[in-house]
């Protein structure tokens, strides 16, 4: 019987957390994603106004990477991530969403709010799918991402502007020099917390550094959790910089950013591919300086584009768990 693998949590949002886990559900039994809940556009944004749920859409998505490849899996992750395309209400309304919304409200009652009706409906959904891993919300409330940017007015390139709402976060120009949250201090999802705790490693990235990575830890319970767990510490870096949020980023501006928002916090791997390190040796010093070690491997797709392979990254994830 092949062995169950580690105990894996991943966390992120978007595309890169459906990359990590696209990879991750090849190589554990064991994995579970931990899910920013900040989105405020789209499908997603129109649910989390109209009904006041977590927006469902990196939720949906990361339930959609655990898909298995056999003809089960394929077929429920095109249905979950298919869009309608409809001119009038359903207009671009993802429905998976509309299903995972629909499972809250059918098992939190009146208020569809009932404690334990969020992870319980992410499970159901992650049954029906067929899910290899589980997929936790980082918070049990909405929230909201406010970001400081320098440059946003061109009349007054040093100036420093707020900006709220992950939407905005990634359309406005200029530099992000750093995010919070509203509320400041959201109360943790408990199974988060506890699969944190628990865990064998931890995975952060790659994904926008901004809106999806770090706010992780500024959750404050679980910012102390990922500080104070057992578990140890992977950074997958991004293969390009992410438009509008880390331009001109280096691999080593990312790991500076991600010390200056959790000084705390301890790394034992980062990972990145050998093609687009430009200068190793000041990435490994920055990896150093985190308490870490570089690993560079090919994780890029073969075809030029700018995302990670899927069966590359896992090879890279079973040789540093190896390790």
């Amino acid at each position: 019987m092949k062995p169950p693998g580690p105990k894996v949590v991943a966390l992120g949002g978007g595309h890169g957390l459906y990359a990590s886990l696209s990879a991750l559900r090849r190589v554990t039994d064991r994995l579970t994603a931990v899910v920013t809940v900040a989105d405020d556009g789209g499908s997603s944004g129109r649910l989390r106004r109209e009904l006041g749920v977590l927006p469902p859409g990196d939720l949906r998505m990361a339930l959609a990477a655990l898909c298995g490849d056999d003809e089960w899996g394929q077929t429920w992750r095109d249905v979950v991530q298919h869009r309608f395309r409809s001119q009038g209400d359903l207009r671009d309304h993802a429905v998976g969403n509309l299903l995972i919304v629909a499972l809250w409200e059918l098992l939190g009652g009146e208020s569809g709010q009932a404690a334990g009706s969020t992870v319980a409906g992410l499970d159901w959904v992650g049954r029906l799918l067929g899910a290899h891993g589980r997929v936790l919300p980082m918070a049990s409330v909405p929230m909201d991402i406010v970001a400081q940017v320098r440059g946003a007015d061109p009349a007054r390139p040093d100036a420093v502007v707020q900006v709220k709402g992950q939407v905005e976060c990634a359309r406005t120009p200029g530099a992000v020099l750093g995010v919070s949250l509203v509320p400041t201090d959201p109360p943790a999802c408990p199974e988060a917390l506890a699969a944190v705790d628990d865990a064998d490693w931890v995975v952060f990235g790659p994904g926008s550094w901004f809106t999806s990575v770090l706010p992780h830890l500024k959750v404050p319970e679980l910012a102390r959790a990922l500080t104070a767990t057992r578990a140890r510490r992977v950074v997958a870096l991004n293969l390009v910089p992410q438009p509008g949020e880390t331009d001109d980023f280096s691999p080593q501006t990312h790991l500076e950013v991600l010390q200056a928002h959790a000084p705390d916090l301890r790394v034992d791997v980062v990972l990145a591919d050998r093609g687009v390190v430009d200068d190793p040796a000041a990435l490994d010093r920055a990896v150093k300086a985190l308490g870490g070690r570089l690993v560079l491997a090919e994780v890029a797709a073969p075809d030029g584009s700018p995302r990670h392979d899927p069966a590359l990254l896992a090879q890279a994830f079973v040789q540093i768990f190896a390790d």
